[in-house]
């Protein structure tokens, strides 16, 4: 699926690229190491939104995304992060699409209908990306579990199965990444109501 240029020569390890990435900001380099898991990150998209041209979108702006998340985070594994922040931007696009219904209500009723349902579709966009910047801060087993539990609604026991922890390390990693997310979102609102 080549939707960037092919850039041949470069056979580094993914830890490398990312660090010379991190250090030179050439996008060429993320181009490079995005192009070794773009047919990952564009199956993730199209087993979410079940449909090629929105999952070839989503494929693009996550590389998009990519050119700042990588300065942002410290990242270990490459394409475990990838696929993460491939599944995390699925799932928020869905649920912010699937949260916006819309009623037909009489203009004549509210002063200026438009503008305010603006403002609640940035409000509400704004409290997805934090949550989604939230998300990402948290340890990579609190990432995994929040993610099974609460946006994929595994069971505790599906999720002891599916990641090897016994139920109450589940159990703890659940209550500590809700905590986390809370505090992060707490924290969040509080910085951007001093502004």
């Amino acid at each position: 699926m080549p939707f960037l240029k092919k850039i041949s020569g470069i056979e580094a390890p993914d830890q490398e690229l990312v660090a010379d990435y991190k250090k030179s900001g050439d996008k060429e380099i993320l181009a490079t190491l995005y192009q070794r898991y773009m047919d990952l990150v564009y199956g993730v998209c199209l087993k979410y939104f079940e449909n090629s041209e929105e999952a070839k979108d989503a494929t693009m702006t996550i590389y998009e995304e990519l050119v700042t998340k990588l300065m942002k985070y410290e990242v270990d594994n490459f394409k475990g992060w990838l696929f993460t922040v491939a599944k995390t931007h699925c799932l928020m696009k869905i649920r912010s699409s699937s949260k916006r219904k819309t009623i037909s209500i009489d203009p004549g009723l509210v002063q200026s209908s438009e503008e305010m349902h603006l403002n609640g579709v940035f409000e509400q966009e704004a409290k997805l990306n934090e949550l989604s910047k939230c998300i990402e801060a948290l340890s990579p087993d609190q990432k995994q579990v929040v993610d099974l539990f609460y946006l994929q609604q595994k069971c505790y026991k599906d999720i002891t199965a599916l990641t090897g922890q016994d139920w109450n390390k589940v159990r703890s990693l659940i209550q500590n990444g809700r905590r986390n997310l809370k505090n992060c979102m707490e924290k969040s609102a509080g910085m951007s109501s001093n502004e």
